[in-house]
């Protein structure tokens, strides 16, 4: 058992190893940005489609945010209201007026869901098809809760234009003041960086495609040619599955990440995070028994072994687990940092990934069960009947 234990940790290291040195270097988080993009002109008008279903309470700042852009003459907002209940579509529409930009805002009553739609792509649809009669340069899609810097739409351009992409998307900066979101955010952009590397993204040669759909700049005619939203409509991840078939169909894809562009939406509890975790990993493992049970193994291996081997008891095996707890810390701390925080929170990310995991493992059990997930009262991703 104690060389199996030693063996374990020796793999560990050497895992923590390949992901610092040969994973595309997705924790870099300093290399994410756009500052080699010089400044572009744009040379017609920008769509941005907001779908929107019950978020009166952080509308306003987004679309004020919008019409605060650096290229806010060339801006036209299509509003998506998903069946709101609480004047969503009301604080839009001030928003616009304070912003002295009404007639830039057109707010589109949603439609009935039809089967095999998701809630939020469905309003995209709408949003896009209306958009699209402006013959706009670029389509932004972008969320109801981000509050946009002046320059994100200046900057996704410049960096569409210069390098030739079809697609380029902000992973912007999460929420992250209470303690869940201190011990869980800066985790799963982390997480989520890993799996989706953007330097393997950005690379044509590769068959890696990623997005983050709170800010996506697309070209129309990019979108057509992969078959536009209706085929990414049943989609959960629907982000990283429309920069799939851009890329599939001939497109360029970039990704990165920004500190001044900001989502609103906070996460007060632990409750609400796990929530927000367990209503779509499962489906990132494709619903795969076999992955779940893969991706288990891969969580306790490379998060928690180090310390279990560090607290074992045996000069060997702490030595093992130092080794990959440093590697550990090392790759998280540039994400822990971005976020603000002491580079001490970097030693949290075992436990994190304990949360992780076990959310994982719930949001398994709920898609096996019937149940799903659900969001903004609607439920999603259940296992078929029959």
């Amino acid at each position: 058992m104690h060389l199996f234990a030693l063996i374990a940790g020796v793999v560990c290291v050497i895992l923590w190893l390949y992901l610092l040195l040969a994973h595309g270097r997705f924790w870099m988080v300093q290399r994410l940005g756009a500052k080699e993009a010089p400044s572009s002109a744009i040379a017609g008008p920008i769509a941005v489609v907001i779908p929107a279903r019950n978020e009166a309470d952080v509308i306003g700042d987004a679309v004020h945010s919008l019409f605060q852009q650096s290229c806010a003459g060339a801006i036209h907002i299509f509003l998506v209201d998903d069946h709101s209940a609480d004047g969503t579509a009301e604080a839009a529409r001030e928003a616009a007026l304070n912003s002295s930009r009404p007639h830039a805002l057109t707010v589109i009553r949603g439609q009935s869901l039809p089967d095999g739609w998701t809630g939020k792509l469905w309003a995209m649809q709408q949003g896009v098809e209306q958009a699209l009669r402006l013959h706009p340069q670029f389509l932004l899609l972008t969320d109801a809760d981000i509050q946009h810097s002046p320059e994100t739409i200046a900057t996704l351009v410049a960096v569409a234009d210069h390098g030739g992409y079809d697609l380029a998307s902000f992973m912007v900066k999460l929420h992250c003041r209470s303690l869940p979101e201190k011990l869980l955010i800066p985790a799963f952009v982390f997480f989520f960086f890993m799996l989706y590397p953007p330097e393997w993204i950005r690379n044509p040669r590769r068959k890696m495609a990623g997005a983050a759909g709170g800010c996506i700049l697309v070209r129309p005619q990019a979108l057509e040619r992969a078959g536009g939203v209706a085929a990414i409509r049943g989609e959960i991840i629907d982000d990283c599955a429309l920069a799939r078939i851009v890329k599939r169909s001939g497109g360029k894809v970039w990704l990165g990440v920004t500190p001044d562009t900001c989502s609103l939406r906070a996460y007060k509890s632990f409750g609400e995070i796990e929530r927000m975790i367990a209503r779509t990993a499962f489906n990132q493992l494709q619903h795969s028994t076999w992955l779940l049970v893969g991706a288990i193994a891969g969580l306790l291996l490379i998060y928690l072994l180090p310390l279990v081997l560090l607290l074992s008891g045996s000069r060997r095996l702490a030595l093992a687990g130092a080794a990959a707890y440093l590697l550990m810390w090392l790759a998280y701390s540039p994400m822990v940092r971005f976020y603000g925080l002491n580079p001490a929170w970097a030693l949290a990310l075992p436990f994190s990934a304990a949360f992780y995991l076990a959310a994982t493992v719930h949001s398994a059990l709920n898609y096996w069960s019937g149940r799903g997930g659900e969001w903004k009262g609607r439920a999603q991703d259940m296992a078929q009947s029959g």
